[in-house]
């Protein structure tokens, strides 16, 4: 696997970026130095954060909140965007609403739609529905105006479950439009006007809907699948359950066919600290923990390691702070980075 840097030369068409990882691994910290090192180079990035518990507005120290995409102050090109779950929940489930009064009422149904929408928009995956539609959203539309869009995703399980999503629904839309398909052609030949049935299709508009989201997913879906423009980076920790959460969910990721960009190692000790004069037996013993960590990782997944992060004396937070993890993500290598991806 190439470094961050021989990666970003290579790849030059990766335009759609995810990061992801088990919870507190540093999944905004490594967006945000990605994004920040593609505008460094004069690219007009978008750093979209689409975890329920932000942490852009925190990390930038400046207010980014309330799901509109706003210039990072103190850089050149970097915009960012909290998406607010509340307010994707509140538009999809009008969206739902609609649908699912246009087809009782185009149906012939004399049911009361309540229950129906009830049950439609209060299913555990719904939210995840919602995020994935106003992602799509990024992708298809909004997003045009950006050389770069970074997606900064929930904990690895649920972003997951989000970007898979672009297969369930394909599934999905394709039985609905062949069920509907099938009920429209029993109309006709209820009423023997067979020669009508072109004509019914174009005039149902629960049918013009279902093809219309149909042909929007697909168009997602060929994105997501693209490993020349989408890659999904993970970031771990140097310990044994991060790693073991990534280890995991690549395997997840690969049933989904989205492309995995690499791994990123965020927290790493470096050895001259932790063997420096006076530094103490706690940090050599936390060196030698994280080495054995780093061995297991690359027995595993040593190919797809593409960057380090090393553990900073204090927080990353501010934009001088982000330009040096981004500068860091690019040059940064551990002393035992050559050793282990040799195998030695």
């Amino acid at each position: 696997m190439p470094t961050m840097p021989q990666l970003m030369k290579e790849r030059p068409k990766l335009r759609y970026i995810f990061t992801g990882g088990k919870g507190g691994v540093g999944k905004t910290v490594s967006a945000a130095g990605l994004a920040y090192q593609y505008a460094a180079n004069g690219e007009k990035v978008l750093l979209a954060s689409l975890n329920p518990v932000h942490s852009l507005s925190s990390l930038f120290g400046q207010d980014l909140a309330g799901g509109k995409v706003r210039p990072v102050e103190g850089t050149k090109g970097v915009y960012a965007v909290e998406v607010e779950t509340t307010e994707v929940v509140q538009k999809y489930r009008e969206s739902i609403k609609g649908r699912v009064k246009e087809f009782l009422k185009w149906a012939d149904i004399p049911l009361d739609a309540k229950p129906f929408i009830e049950i439609a928009t209060t299913n555990p995956a719904f939210e995840e529905s919602a995020m994935f539609d106003r992602m799509v959203d990024y992708i298809l539309k909004e997003g045009e105006a950006y050389d770069r869009i970074i997606f900064d995703t929930a904990a690895v399980a649920n972003a997951v479950r989000l970007i898979g999503l672009s297969k369930i629904y394909g599934l999905w839309l394709n039985r609905m439009i062949e069920s509907r398909r099938e009920a429209l052609s029993l109309r006709v030949q209820l009423s023997f006007r067979k020669d009508k049935m072109t004509e019914e299709v174009k005039k149902d508009p629960l049918m013009a809907d279902l093809i219309s989201m149909n042909e929007r997913f697909d168009k997602a879906k060929e994105v997501l699948v693209d490993p020349e423009r989408t890659g999904f980076f993970f970031v771990t920790l140097p310990l044994g359950l991060p790693i073991a959460v990534v280890r995991r969910f690549i395997g997840m990721v690969g049933k989904f066919n989205i492309p995995v960009g690499g791994v990123i190692v965020n927290e790493v000790l470096r050895q001259e600290i932790a063997q420096m004069a006076g530094a103490g037996d706690y940090l050599a013993n936390k060196y030698q923990e994280q080495l054995g960590y780093m061995k297991v990782l690359y027995r595993d997944l040593g190919p797809l390691v593409t960057s380090y992060i090393p553990l900073y004396p204090s927080e990353v937070t501010g934009i001088d702070m982000v330009a040096r993890v981004s500068e860091d993500m690019m040059s940064y290598a551990p002393a035992f980075a050559s050793s282990l991806a040799s195998g030695a």
